[in-house]
């Protein structure tokens, strides 16, 4: 375990966890996942502590997608977005991530795997993996030894990114809601409308739909926008299953 002292180990030197694989993909077998788990926490844990346990997410959603960075490394991008992909089966959606202020209240355990994912989200958006990574060590290099509120942590992410995320952060800490994605198209299909539903009020999380052949940015909010389609790669993009493994929400076609 993360002590900043003396050091726990119990994975009875196994590949990952206890000999499971909490990613259900095969890749979480591929290490161990205690090493590599509770070595994330030098970093967010002990470098990086929260004042209070409710916002103990700052430990462990940020651990837990340190996994999937560390999957990325060695085996490449797309197999770090697999396996916080995968990582999902784990979430309940019992309880919102942020627990109660002030009284010694953690919240869900969804602050590992849910947390992640609202992490990956977070970084899909930004779409700059350098921009990414400088905000991960501007927070452990501007919160150094300290001890921080989850909302600092907040309020860095959308300054160094210049995305306002307080929707998203209201979303997946504060309530056990996943959002959907809805679209719609035209009966030409030159051009998709879409919206976001089942979700806070002003939830406005922006997405970068990308391949190999197109990209398209979107500002989604939970009013009806209408993007044209230039081209069938660009309609493509608009798969609500590539869309769902990209982020964390549900994704619907509507008619």
């Amino acid at each position: 375990m993360e002590h900043q002292s003396d050091i726990a180990y119990g994975n009875h030197f196994l590949m990952g966890y206890l000999g499971r694989d909490l990613s259900h993909t095969g890749l979480g077998l591929k290490f161990d996942f205690i090493v590599v788990h509770e070595s994330g926490h030098e970093w967010f844990g002990n470098n990086i502590t929260s004042k209070d346990i409710a916002d103990m997410w700052v430990h462990e959603s940020f651990t837990n997608y340190s996994e999937s960075l560390f999957t990325a490394y060695y085996w490449g991008k797309a197999a770090g977005q697999q396996y916080v992909n995968g990582i999902r089966e784990n979430i309940e959606n019992d309880r919102p991530i942020q627990g109660a202020y002030g009284v010694n209240q953690e919240g869900s355990g969804d602050m590992y795997y849910k947390g992640a994912n609202m992490i990956n989200n977070i970084r899909n958006a930004i779409n700059n993996d350098t921009l990414f990574r400088e905000i991960l060590r501007g927070l452990n290099k501007t919160f150094y030894h300290q001890t921080v509120t989850g909302k600092q942590i907040e309020q860095y992410i959308n300054e160094k990114s210049g995305i306002n995320f307080d929707k998203v952060y209201e979303q997946y800490l504060t309530t056990t809601q996943i959002p959907t994605f809805e679209i719609k198209f035209s009966k030409d299909n030159k051009y998709v409308s879409y919206r976001y539903s089942n979700c806070v009020k002003g939830f406005d999380m922006p997405m970068v739909l990308k391949s190999e052949d197109a990209q398209v940015q979107l500002h989604p909010s939970t009013e009806w926008q209408k993007q044209s389609l230039a081209s069938a790669a660009q309609a493509n993009l608009f798969n609500p299953i590539a869309i769902e493994y990209q982020y964390y929400l549900s994704c619907k076609e509507v008619h």
